[in-house]
């Protein structure tokens, strides 16, 4: 029997929310959409899928091919004798699907930096968005670790000084709100490597850290701000009004994991959402 009290259901690491995560869903996200406002953010929607040659030149298949999960069709030759005739189809076998050229993102921010190459910036650039992201994960945990999952962020593409200033104006409202919720969190820097190991920028990163997480309970990073330095610059070829590879840097927001927070620290969605109404008025940055 499905219990409807909780609000919400998780089944093989896909969560269906109710209405009252819902609407505190619509109200989180409408709070990171506020604090985009004053840098001006561009709000844009990106397809939801992604294609595999895109994402191979920016070495994803090198640093992460455990999250890609692929999309593909039946292959047509097999429809008919596998696929029409049957009655009832549990799973599609390996060897019944075409090869594919395309994958779900497992971040919002990819798609960004591919939007904006070969674009020559007179200035920093801002733009947000929010998508549906997919990991391969080895276990799935409630709304803390789904295989589908909602995230928002807000880039800055330009100068390093731009990048670096939108990152550390975000740490301190986001700080800010966490404190005036009643949430508590700390901040930690991320040991996941963006980059190979035997790349110059993960020794970099091991030196400098290039993404601090804001973590609940010890270990769940709901948030993250992340320091690319001029990758995306680099392999998407955009580059600043001088014609250097442009920086870029972005805020993210796991909006479920967000939820995991609230419902088990405010003890159910009531009292979250009322924590949340009255978190007070948007920072000023």
């Amino acid at each position: 029997m499905r219990r409807l009290e909780s609000d919400y259901s998780v089944d093989g690491g896909l969560a269906t929310l109710g209405p009252e995560l819902v609407r505190i869903r619509t109200l989180l996200d409408a709070r990171f959409l506020e604090w985009a406002q004053p840098c001006q953010a561009s709000a844009m929607l990106f397809p939801p899928l992604m294609r595999v040659k895109d994402l191979s030149h920016l070495d994803y298949f090198k640093n992460f091919p455990h999250l890609a999960a692929t999309v593909t069709r039946i292959d047509p030759a097999k429809l008919e004798a596998e696929y029409a005739r049957k009655a009832a189809v549990e799973e599609i076998a390996k060897d019944h699907m075409a090869s594919s050229g395309h994958v779900l993102p497992s971040a919002a921010c990819y798609n960004i930096y591919l939007f904006l190459r070969d674009a020559r910036l007179e200035g920093p650039a801002y733009i947000t968005t929010i998508a549906s992201c997919f990991r391969n994960e080895t276990e799935y945990n409630g709304l803390e670790r789904l295989w589908g999952f909602s995230m928002r962020e807000i880039a800055c593409i330009g100068s390093m000084d731009a990048v670096q200033a939108h990152l550390s104006s975000f740490k301190e409202t986001i700080q800010g709100f966490l404190r005036d919720l009643g949430l508590p969190f700390e901040v930690k820097a991320a040991n996941d490597p963006f980059f190979q190991p035997a790349n110059p920028r993960a020794r970099m990163q091991l030196l400098f850290p290039t993404k601090e997480e804001f973590v609940y309970g010890g270990s769940l990073a709901f948030g993250s701000l992340n320091f690319h330095r001029n990758f995306f610059g680099d392999r998407c070829r955009i580059v600043n009004a001088d014609g250097t590879p442009a920086y870029t840097g972005c805020v993210a927001f796991g909006i479920e994991r967000w939820l995991h927070a609230l419902l088990e620290h405010f003890k159910g969605p009531a009292e979250a959402l009322r924590a949340l109404t009255a978190a007070g008025k948007p920072l000023a940055r």
